[in-house]
Protein backbone atom coordinates (compact mmCIF):
# COMPACT_ATOMS: atom_id res chain seq x y z
CA UNK A 1 0.00 0.00 0.00
CA UNK A 2 3.03 2.27 -0.10
CA UNK A 3 2.93 3.45 -3.69
CA UNK A 4 -0.77 3.82 -4.37
CA UNK A 5 -2.68 7.06 -4.49
CA UNK A 6 -4.92 7.97 -1.59
CA UNK A 7 -7.71 10.45 -1.12
CA UNK A 8 -8.42 12.61 1.91
CA UNK A 9 -11.57 14.54 2.56
CA UNK A 10 -12.26 17.55 4.68
CA UNK A 11 -14.96 17.25 7.29
CA UNK A 12 -16.62 20.39 8.60
CA UNK A 13 -14.68 23.62 8.87
CA UNK A 14 -11.43 24.87 7.40
CA UNK A 15 -8.41 22.78 8.29
CA UNK A 16 -10.47 19.78 9.36
CA UNK A 17 -9.87 16.92 6.95
CA UNK A 18 -10.48 13.21 6.77
CA UNK A 19 -8.61 10.80 4.53
CA UNK A 20 -9.80 8.06 2.21
CA UNK A 21 -7.29 5.82 0.48
CA UNK A 22 -7.61 5.10 -3.23
CA UNK A 23 -5.50 2.56 -5.08
CA UNK A 24 -5.48 1.30 -8.63
CA UNK A 25 -7.63 -1.56 -9.90
CA UNK A 26 -9.72 -3.50 -7.43
CA UNK A 27 -8.45 -1.49 -4.44
CA UNK A 28 -9.70 1.70 -6.01
CA UNK A 29 -13.01 0.08 -6.85
CA UNK A 30 -13.38 -1.27 -3.32
CA UNK A 31 -12.95 2.24 -1.91
CA UNK A 32 -15.32 3.74 -4.47
CA UNK A 33 -17.92 1.14 -3.54
CA UNK A 34 -17.44 2.00 0.11
CA UNK A 35 -17.95 5.71 -0.53
CA UNK A 36 -21.02 5.02 -2.65
CA UNK A 37 -22.47 2.79 0.06
CA UNK A 38 -21.96 5.61 2.58
CA UNK A 39 -23.80 8.00 0.23
CA UNK A 40 -20.74 10.21 -0.20
CA UNK A 41 -21.48 11.81 -3.55
CA UNK A 42 -18.61 13.50 -5.38
CA UNK A 43 -17.05 14.05 -8.76
CA UNK A 44 -13.32 14.32 -9.27
CA UNK A 45 -12.21 16.47 -12.17
CA UNK A 46 -9.25 15.27 -14.21
CA UNK A 47 -5.87 16.00 -12.59
CA UNK A 48 -7.41 17.76 -9.60
CA UNK A 49 -6.50 16.52 -6.12
CA UNK A 50 -9.61 17.97 -4.46
CA UNK A 51 -13.25 16.99 -4.99
CA UNK A 52 -16.16 18.54 -3.10
CA UNK A 53 -18.83 16.20 -1.77
CA UNK A 54 -22.26 17.27 -2.99
CA UNK A 55 -24.44 16.12 -0.10
CA UNK A 56 -22.17 16.52 2.95
CA UNK A 57 -19.81 19.24 4.27
CA UNK A 58 -16.80 17.22 3.12
CA UNK A 59 -13.99 17.84 0.62
CA UNK A 60 -12.05 14.88 -0.75
CA UNK A 61 -8.31 15.44 -1.06
CA UNK A 62 -6.17 12.91 -2.94
CA UNK A 63 -2.90 12.07 -1.19
CA UNK A 64 -0.12 9.48 -1.33
CA UNK A 65 -1.07 6.63 1.01
CA UNK A 66 2.15 7.02 3.01
CA UNK A 67 1.21 10.60 3.95
CA UNK A 68 -2.14 9.73 5.49
CA UNK A 69 -0.93 8.64 8.97
CA UNK A 70 1.04 11.88 9.29
CA UNK A 71 -2.01 14.05 8.59
CA UNK A 72 -4.14 11.90 10.91
CA UNK A 73 -1.50 11.73 13.64
CA UNK A 74 -1.01 15.50 13.74
CA UNK A 75 -4.76 16.09 13.99
CA UNK A 76 -4.94 17.85 10.62
CA UNK A 77 -7.27 15.12 9.39
CA UNK A 78 -10.18 13.44 11.15
CA UNK A 79 -10.74 10.18 9.29
CA UNK A 80 -8.64 8.09 6.95
CA UNK A 81 -8.38 4.91 4.97
CA UNK A 82 -4.88 3.57 4.47
CA UNK A 83 -2.85 0.40 4.97
CA UNK A 84 -1.99 -1.03 8.37
CA UNK A 85 1.61 -1.12 7.09
CA UNK A 86 1.61 2.66 6.63
CA UNK A 87 0.31 3.25 10.16
CA UNK A 88 2.89 0.84 11.58
CA UNK A 89 5.71 2.64 9.74
CA UNK A 90 4.45 6.01 10.99
CA UNK A 91 4.25 4.80 14.58
CA UNK A 92 7.70 3.20 14.39
CA UNK A 93 9.13 6.64 13.58
CA UNK A 94 7.67 8.28 16.69
CA UNK A 95 10.02 9.26 19.54
CA UNK A 96 10.19 6.65 22.29
CA UNK A 97 7.29 7.03 24.70
CA UNK A 98 5.17 9.23 22.42
CA UNK A 99 1.58 8.02 21.96
CA UNK A 100 0.45 7.75 18.35
CA UNK A 101 -2.24 10.18 17.24
CA UNK A 102 -3.54 7.56 14.80
CA UNK A 103 -6.28 5.26 16.11
CA UNK A 104 -7.39 2.20 14.14
CA UNK A 105 -11.18 1.91 14.03
CA UNK A 106 -12.05 -0.87 11.60
CA UNK A 107 -10.45 -3.51 9.39
CA UNK A 108 -12.04 -2.95 5.97
CA UNK A 109 -11.30 -6.41 4.65
CA UNK A 110 -9.63 -5.50 1.35
CA UNK A 111 -6.13 -4.63 0.17
CA UNK A 112 -4.51 -7.54 1.99
CA UNK A 113 -0.71 -7.82 1.66
CA UNK A 114 2.43 -8.59 3.68
CA UNK A 115 5.58 -6.63 4.38
CA UNK A 116 8.15 -9.36 3.86
CA UNK A 117 11.89 -9.93 3.93
CA UNK A 118 12.92 -11.12 0.46
CA UNK A 119 16.25 -12.48 -0.73
CA UNK A 120 17.59 -13.88 -4.03
CA UNK A 121 16.05 -17.27 -4.70
CA UNK A 122 19.33 -18.75 -5.87
CA UNK A 123 21.36 -17.33 -2.99
CA UNK A 124 22.47 -18.99 0.24
CA UNK A 125 20.40 -16.84 2.62
CA UNK A 126 17.48 -18.74 4.17
CA UNK A 127 16.91 -16.85 7.45
CA UNK A 128 16.55 -13.15 8.25
CA UNK A 129 19.32 -13.30 10.85
CA UNK A 130 21.77 -14.03 8.01
CA UNK A 131 21.12 -10.48 6.73
CA UNK A 132 22.37 -8.92 9.97
CA UNK A 133 25.34 -6.71 9.16
CA UNK A 134 24.52 -6.69 5.44
CA UNK A 135 22.71 -4.27 3.11
CA UNK A 136 18.91 -4.25 3.14
CA UNK A 137 16.88 -1.95 0.87
CA UNK A 138 13.32 -0.87 1.68
CA UNK A 139 10.86 2.01 1.66
CA UNK A 140 9.83 1.01 5.22
CA UNK A 141 13.01 2.00 7.02
CA UNK A 142 11.58 2.38 10.54
CA UNK A 143 9.86 -1.01 10.55
CA UNK A 144 12.92 -2.65 9.00
CA UNK A 145 15.31 -1.10 11.52
CA UNK A 146 13.10 -2.24 14.39
CA UNK A 147 12.82 -5.75 12.92
CA UNK A 148 16.56 -6.22 12.42
CA UNK A 149 17.40 -4.58 15.74
CA UNK A 150 15.75 -7.61 17.34
CA UNK A 151 18.03 -9.90 15.34
CA UNK A 152 21.32 -8.07 15.73
CA UNK A 153 23.65 -10.06 17.89
CA UNK A 154 22.13 -13.36 16.73
CA UNK A 155 24.07 -13.39 13.45
CA UNK A 156 27.75 -13.33 12.57
CA UNK A 157 29.63 -11.26 13.41
CA UNK A 158 27.82 -10.65 16.66
CA UNK A 159 26.43 -7.21 17.46
CA UNK A 160 26.92 -5.92 13.90
CA UNK A 161 24.43 -3.34 12.63
CA UNK A 162 22.32 -4.02 9.56
CA UNK A 163 22.68 -1.33 6.89
CA UNK A 164 19.12 -0.24 6.06
CA UNK A 165 18.92 1.84 2.87
CA UNK A 166 15.85 3.75 1.67
CA UNK A 167 14.50 3.35 -1.87
CA UNK A 168 11.12 4.83 -2.77
CA UNK A 169 10.23 2.52 -5.65
CA UNK A 170 11.31 -0.59 -7.58
CA UNK A 171 12.68 -2.08 -4.38
CA UNK A 172 12.59 -5.57 -5.92
CA UNK A 173 15.39 -4.57 -8.35
CA UNK A 174 17.88 -3.75 -5.59
CA UNK A 175 19.34 -7.26 -5.24
CA UNK A 176 19.75 -7.80 -8.98
CA UNK A 177 21.53 -4.44 -9.27
CA UNK A 178 23.93 -5.32 -6.47
CA UNK A 179 22.65 -2.61 -4.13
CA UNK A 180 21.30 -5.00 -1.49
CA UNK A 181 21.69 -8.50 -0.09
CA UNK A 182 17.99 -8.52 0.74
CA UNK A 183 14.94 -6.29 0.70
CA UNK A 184 11.87 -5.57 2.82
CA UNK A 185 8.87 -4.83 0.63
CA UNK A 186 5.12 -5.26 0.30
CA UNK A 187 3.90 -8.46 -1.32
CA UNK A 188 0.35 -9.17 -2.45
CA UNK A 189 0.40 -12.16 -4.80
CA UNK A 190 4.18 -12.63 -4.89
CA UNK A 191 4.33 -12.68 -8.69
CA UNK A 192 6.45 -9.53 -8.93
CA UNK A 193 8.99 -10.93 -6.48
CA UNK A 194 9.17 -14.26 -8.30
CA UNK A 195 9.75 -12.42 -11.57
CA UNK A 196 12.62 -10.57 -9.89
CA UNK A 197 14.15 -13.88 -8.71
CA UNK A 198 13.30 -13.30 -5.05
CA UNK A 199 11.80 -15.47 -2.31
CA UNK A 200 10.20 -14.59 1.04
CA UNK A 201 11.98 -15.71 4.21
CA UNK A 202 10.12 -13.69 6.86
CA UNK A 203 7.10 -11.44 7.44
CA UNK A 204 7.48 -8.12 9.25
CA UNK A 205 3.84 -6.95 9.17
CA UNK A 206 0.60 -8.34 7.77
CA UNK A 207 -1.48 -5.54 6.31
CA UNK A 208 -4.95 -4.72 5.03
CA UNK A 209 -6.90 -1.54 4.37
CA UNK A 210 -8.06 -0.01 7.64
CA UNK A 211 -10.18 2.90 8.77
CA UNK A 212 -8.31 5.24 11.10
CA UNK A 213 -9.15 8.47 12.87
CA UNK A 214 -7.31 11.18 14.70
CA UNK A 215 -7.16 10.29 18.38
CA UNK A 216 -8.08 13.88 19.29
CA UNK A 217 -10.82 14.55 16.76
CA UNK A 218 -14.05 16.10 18.04
CA UNK A 219 -15.67 16.70 14.66
CA UNK A 220 -19.37 15.72 14.82
CA UNK A 221 -19.36 14.51 11.19
CA UNK A 222 -17.12 11.63 12.29
CA UNK A 223 -19.99 10.22 14.34
CA UNK A 224 -22.17 10.32 11.22
CA UNK A 225 -19.65 8.70 8.88
CA UNK A 226 -18.40 5.88 11.13
CA UNK A 227 -21.74 4.01 11.42
CA UNK A 228 -22.21 4.32 7.66
CA UNK A 229 -18.83 2.72 7.01
CA UNK A 230 -19.45 -0.07 9.52
CA UNK A 231 -22.83 -0.72 7.91
CA UNK A 232 -21.38 -1.01 4.42
CA UNK A 233 -18.53 -3.30 5.54
CA UNK A 234 -20.97 -5.55 7.40
CA UNK A 235 -23.22 -5.67 4.34
CA UNK A 236 -20.27 -6.72 2.19
CA UNK A 237 -19.40 -9.61 4.52
CA UNK A 238 -22.91 -10.98 5.04
CA UNK A 239 -25.90 -12.13 3.01
CA UNK A 240 -29.52 -12.57 4.09
CA UNK A 241 -30.63 -16.20 4.11
CA UNK A 242 -34.37 -16.96 4.16
CA UNK A 243 -35.97 -20.38 4.31
CA UNK A 244 -38.98 -22.37 5.51
CA UNK A 245 -38.62 -25.24 7.96
CA UNK A 246 -40.80 -27.45 10.16
CA UNK A 247 -41.04 -25.97 13.66
CA UNK A 248 -39.77 -29.22 15.18
CA UNK A 249 -36.48 -28.68 13.32
CA UNK A 250 -36.22 -25.00 14.25
CA UNK A 251 -33.69 -25.54 17.06
CA UNK A 252 -31.35 -27.37 14.67
CA UNK A 253 -31.77 -24.73 11.97
CA UNK A 254 -31.13 -21.90 14.44
CA UNK A 255 -27.76 -23.43 15.31
CA UNK A 256 -26.89 -23.43 11.60
CA UNK A 257 -28.03 -19.81 11.10
CA UNK A 258 -27.76 -18.04 14.48
CA UNK A 259 -27.62 -14.61 12.82
CA UNK A 260 -25.82 -11.55 14.18
CA UNK A 261 -28.02 -11.58 17.28
CA UNK A 262 -30.79 -14.11 16.64
CA UNK A 263 -32.74 -15.33 13.59
CA UNK A 264 -36.08 -13.71 12.73
CA UNK A 265 -38.85 -16.31 12.91
CA UNK A 266 -42.35 -15.94 11.44
CA UNK A 267 -45.20 -18.45 11.61
CA UNK A 268 -46.55 -19.64 8.25
CA UNK A 269 -50.19 -20.27 7.38
CA UNK A 270 -49.36 -23.96 7.13
CA UNK A 271 -49.46 -25.53 10.59
CA UNK A 272 -46.14 -26.68 11.98
CA UNK A 273 -44.01 -24.55 9.65
CA UNK A 274 -42.08 -21.31 10.18
CA UNK A 275 -40.15 -18.91 7.98
CA UNK A 276 -36.66 -17.92 9.10
CA UNK A 277 -34.51 -14.92 8.11
CA UNK A 278 -30.90 -14.70 9.24
CA UNK A 279 -27.66 -12.94 8.33
CA UNK A 280 -24.96 -15.40 7.28
CA UNK A 281 -21.30 -14.81 6.46
CA UNK A 282 -20.99 -14.73 2.69
CA UNK A 283 -17.98 -17.04 2.65
CA UNK A 284 -19.94 -19.72 4.54
CA UNK A 285 -23.25 -19.58 2.67
CA UNK A 286 -22.76 -22.65 0.45
CA UNK A 287 -22.07 -24.91 3.44
CA UNK A 288 -24.94 -23.33 5.37
CA UNK A 289 -27.36 -24.06 2.53
CA UNK A 290 -26.18 -27.69 2.43
CA UNK A 291 -26.70 -28.05 6.18
CA UNK A 292 -30.15 -26.42 6.05
CA UNK A 293 -31.26 -28.81 3.31
CA UNK A 294 -30.15 -31.77 5.41
CA UNK A 295 -32.11 -30.34 8.37
CA UNK A 296 -35.32 -30.25 6.32
CA UNK A 297 -35.39 -26.61 5.20
CA UNK A 298 -37.09 -25.74 1.90
CA UNK A 299 -37.41 -22.64 -0.29
CA UNK A 300 -33.94 -21.48 0.71
CA UNK A 301 -33.21 -18.02 -0.68
CA UNK A 302 -30.03 -15.94 -0.44
CA UNK A 303 -30.04 -12.18 -0.99
CA UNK A 304 -27.32 -9.56 -1.01
CA UNK A 305 -27.44 -6.81 1.60
CA UNK A 306 -26.93 -3.27 0.29
CA UNK A 307 -26.38 -1.72 3.73
CA UNK A 308 -26.96 -2.49 7.38
CA UNK A 309 -26.99 -1.17 10.92
CA UNK A 310 -26.55 -4.15 13.22
CA UNK A 311 -24.79 -2.72 16.28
Amino acid sequence: MAEEEAVSFGVGGVGSKAVWRFGEGRLQQATLDLLAGCDVQFRRETRLDIALVKNLPIALIFLPAADIPTFIGEGRVDLGITGRDQVAEHDANLPQGEVSGVEEILDLGFGGCKLQVQVPEKGDITESKQLVGRNVVTSFTALSEAFFAGLEGAGEPKCSRTNIKYVGGSVEAACALGVADGIVDLVESGETMKAAGLKAIDTVVESTAILVKSRNTKNPIVDLILPRIRGVITAQKFVLCQYNIPRVELATASKITPGKRAPTITALEEDGWVAVSSMVEKKKIATVMDDLSKAGATDILVMNIANSRTD
